[in-house]
């Protein structure tokens, strides 16, 4: 487990390749109930030069002690709070995949409002940037079956875990607590100053439409929307030729930023 009083930045993000020398931190922000080891490939799929730090939220793994975070500014505020504590004067990114993908837009506008220097680059994946409800019905009201049908238009759970039940109980409080911050976001437009770049699934139902493409109505400099063949976890299937979009998006960011 993790103690919980150390620094926030050691509860917060697990880096599974510490590269103190790489140039730049790629922070990940993992899905609604995804926890930092759906993640731990992507040290290996980006570049040395990039130190991957992937957010674990309370409630999953090691940290499965502390309560899970129910409301979107406060997990928001514990998560800047965390970041202050992890920079250490290196340029850094976000990427964020569906709920990932709003926090990490909430805490661009959070630095961007307190004047503080921002990432240089915020990939979001799958999500679409405005308010997306879950359901119109509370998730505290719905009953495990209910509330695993909503999930399951999301992508819904592994085989693996709804077929084995001492393991859905673990993972069920976090899922909801995650699809009650999904619920009880409003959205206000606010716009970013740093280069957004969009990802998703060509065929995802939660952003069909070329929804993705509304982050440009968001972003100060929107680099474009990258669809690949899939669903909302397209991810899964296509993460190298992800990683590797991002990492020359990210290379020009920098490159850019510097010769400013």
């Amino acid at each position: 487990m993790v103690d919980e009083d150390a620094a926030p930045g050691a509860a917060w993000f697990r880096v599974s390749r510490p590269r103190p020398d790489a140039g730049c931190r790629l922070y990940v922000f993992p899905h609604a109930g995804g926890s930092a080891a759906a993640y731990a490939r992507w040290a290996q799929l980006l570049p040395e030069d990039v130190e991957v730090a992937t957010v674990q939220l309370p409630g999953r793994q090691d940290r499965r002690s502390t309560p899970p975070i129910t409301d979107l500014d406060t997990l928001v505020e514990a998560v800047y709070e965390a970041l202050e504590d992890d920079l250490d004067g290196r340029p850094f990114a976000f990427f964020g995949h569906s709920m990932g993908a709003l926090v990490a837009y909430r805490l661009t506008v959070a630095l961007r409002k307190d004047g503080v220097a921002g990432p240089a680059l915020l990939a979001v994946s799958g999500w679409e940037g405005g308010a997306h409800r879950t359901s119109e019905v509370s998730v505290g009201s719905m009953s495990d079956d209910e509330f695993l049908a909503r999930v399951a238009e999301f992508g819904g759970l592994p085989p693996e875990v709804t077929g084995n039940d001492e393991l859905l109980q673990l993972v069920l409080p976090m899922l909801r607590a995650d699809f009650t911050v999904l619920n009880g976001y409003t959205d206000d437009a606010a716009r970013v100053d740093c280069p957004v770049v969009a990802y998703g699934g060509a065929s995802d139902p939660t952003v069909g439409g070329g929804a993705l493409g509304a982050w440009a109505e968001r972003a100060d400099r929107f680099l474009g929307l990258v669809e690949f063949d899939g669903g909302h976890f397209y991810l899964y299937e296509h993460g190298v030729s992800v990683a590797a979009d991002l990492t020359g998006r990210l290379r020009r960011c920098l490159a850019g930023a510097a010769g400013r």
